[in-house]
C-alpha cells in the first residue's frame, strides 16, 4: 500500500485493518472498546454527565471522574479562563501589563486566528479585575458602531465613579450608569471622551475583541480618534484591542498620530516547551498521564497553535480513556488527528473539497502538505522558500514554485499578491491549510512509510 493510499479513505483496501484504526471506528461511533462484545442496544451513545455537569449514575463507571475533569483541561471550543490552563505566555502577559500599568499606554494585540489571543485577553481581564480595574469586555461584529459600542461600554460603568455624582449621590446609590447622561442623539468620538474624562476613583480597561470583524471604516476611525484623545487628555481609560492581522496598519488605519500612544503586540506561535505546557497542565488535572511520543506528536501537528494543540489533546485523552486506559500514546493522537480531519473538512466549501480531492488523487498531497505548513508558520502569506524552511524534502523548489502558480493561475485553492515584502501566495479559505497540514499528518499516522512531518516535532 502506497502512502497516497493511506489518505484516501474512499479508497477501498485487501488489507486487514491494524488495531488503531479499529479503535477509530469505534471511537468515532460512540463506542468505548469494553462495550464491543454487547448487544447492539446496548451500545446506542449516551451523555455521561447531566445538564447540571453531575455524573450520571447509570453510566457512572470509573473513568466518569477523569472524563468529566477532561472537560476543563482542554477547552478548544472556548478560550482558557482557568489560570492554572494558561501555558506560556508569560513575557507577553508581563509586556502587556507593563505597558497597562506602568505605560498608561493603549494596547494592541494582533495575530492569526487560533493563536491564543482571546485566552490571553480573558487572563488578562482577570488579573485587572484582581488589581480592582473596571474591566468592560466587548466583542466587535461586522455591522459594529461607535455610537453602539460606546453606549454599551458606558452601561458597564458605574456612574458613582463619576466626578459629577460620587458613590453617596442618589444616582449612584441607586446603581446608574454612565449611559443615563447620554441623549438620544448619537454619540461621537467628542462626546464619548467628555464622558470618560470625568471618571475618578478607578481606572477602567476596556477591551475590544475581534476588532477585525469590524466592516465600517468609520467606527475603526472613531476608535482611533478615540485612542488619541483619551491619551492627549490622559483620561483614567485605556484601551485593549486585539484582532486578526499581519500587522498594526492593517488593524488601526486613517490615524497615523496615535501611533506614539499605542503599543503593538504580535501574538506568535507557542514554541515546542509551552505546548508541551499545555498538554502537562492538562495531566494535572485530568490525572492521565502522555506518553513521550504523544507529545512529540501533538507538539509537531499543532505548528504552536494553542487551538490545536488543545483539540487533540482533548481528543486522544478521550480515545484512551474509551479504551479504559490512563495513558494517552501516540495511536491516540492519531485516531485524534484523523477526527479533526473530518471536523475541518466540515468547515471548507465544497469547491474546495472537491478540488482538493482531485490534487490528493493526482498524488498532490506532499506538496499540498508543503504550502499548508508554510501559510500555518508564517499566519497566511508564504512564499517558496518559507516551503522549503518547513518540509524541504516535499519537493523541489522548482516543483514546488510551479504547483503554486499553476494553483493561483487557475484560482484554485492559491491566491497571489503582494504580503508586503514582495509577492506572495495565500489559501483563499483560512481553514483550507489547517485540513491539509492535518491531513498529511493522518497519512502519517495510517502509513508510517512517510517520516517527513517528524523533522518539525522539534
Amino acid at each position: 500500500m502506497s502512502w497516497i493510499d493511506g489518505l484516501l479513505p474512499w479508497r477501498k483496501s485487501t488489507r486487514a485493518r491494524t488495531a488503531s484504526e479499529e479503535k477509530y471506528l469505534y471511537h468515532t461511533a460512540g463506542v468505548s472498546l469494553s462495550e464491543r462484545s454487547q448487544e447492539d442496544g446496548e451500545t446506542f451513545p449516551r451523555f455521561h454527565a447531566t445538564a447540571g455537569d453531575q455524573l450520571d449514575p447509570k453510566r457512572a463507571d470509573r473513568f466518569a471522574l477523569i472524563r468529566s475533569r477532561l472537560r476543563n483541561a482542554y477547552t478548544p471550543a472556548q478560550p482558557v479562563t482557568d489560570r492554572r490552563m494558561f501555558a506560556g505566555r508569560t513575557k507577553l502577559m508581563t509586556t502587556l501589563i507593563r505597558s497597562i500599568e506602568d505605560q498608561r499606554l493603549h494596547t494592541v494585540i494582533y495575530g492569526e486566528r487560533g493563536i491564543g489571543k482571546t485566552s490571553l485577553l480573558q487572563v488578562l481581564a482577570k488579573s485587572a479585575e484582581e488589581a480592582r480595574y473596571l474591566v468592560v469586555y466587548v466583542t466587535c461584529g461586522a455591522r459594529s458602531e461607535f455610537d453602539e459600542t460606546f453606549r454599551a461600554i458606558a452601561a458597564r460603568i458605574p456612574l458613582m465613579f463619576h466626578s459629577g455624582y460620587g458613590p453617596t449621590s442618589r444616582e449612584g446609590e441607586r446603581g446608574d450608569t454612565l449611559l443615563s447622561l447620554l441623549g438620544p442623539e448619537q454619540v461621537g468620538v467628542r462626546g464619548a471622551s467628555d464622558a470618560l474624562a470625568r471618571i475618578e476613583g478607578t481606572r477602567v480597561l476596556v477591551i475590544l475583541d475581534e476588532f477585525d470583524r469590524a466592516e465600517s471604516e468609520d467606527f475603526r476611525r472613531g476608535i482611533a480618534e478615540l485612542l488619541k484623545t483619551l491619551s492627549d487628555q490622559s483620561v483614567r481609560v485605556q484601551m485593549l484591542i486585539a484582532g486578526v492581522a499581519a500587522n498594526l496598519t492593517e488593524l488601526i488605519a486613517n490615524v497615523p498620530s496615535i501611533q506614539r500612544n499605542v503599543s503593538a503586540l504580535r501574538v506568535p506561535k507557542m514554541t515546542p516547551a509551552e505546548v508541551r505546557s499545555i498538554v502537562k497542565n492538562g495531566e494535572t488535572i485530568s490525572d492521565l498521564h502522555f506518553e513521550e511520543p504523544a507529545i512529540q506528536a501533538i507538539i509537531a501537528r499543532c505548528m504552536g497553535f494553542p487551538y490545536l494543540a488543545t483539540l487533540l489533546s482533548h481528543r486522544s485523552a478521550l480515545v484512551a480513556v474509551d479504551d479504559g486506559r490512563l495513558t494517552v500514546n501516540g495511536d491516540d493522537v492519531g485516531i485524534a488527528t484523523e477526527e479533526a480531519v473530518e471536523e475541518f473538512k466540515g468547515r471548507i466549501s465544497r469547491r474546495s473539497q472537491l478540488q482538493i480531492d482531485g490534487l490528493v488523487r493526482r498524488g498532490q498531497l506532499p506538496v499540498l502538505g508543503a504550502l499548508a505548513g508554510a501559510a500555518q508558520s508564517t499566519g497566511g502569506w508564504f512564499n517558496v522558500e518559507d516551503i522549503t524552511s518547513i518540509h524541504a524534502e516535499a519537493s523541489s523548489i522548482h516543483d514546488a514554485q510551479a504547483t503554486i502558480e499553476s494553483l493561483a493561475k487557475n484560482q484554485v485553492l492559491i491566491e497571489v499578491g503582494d504580503d508586503g515584502f514582495g509577492q506572495g501566495y495565500r489559501f483563499m479559505e483560512p481553514t483550507v491549510p489547517v485540513y491539509l497540514w492535518l491531513l498529511a499528518a493522518r497519512g502519517q499516522y495510517f502509513d508510517h512509510q512517510h517520516p517527513a512531518l517528524e523533522s518539525v516535532a522539534g
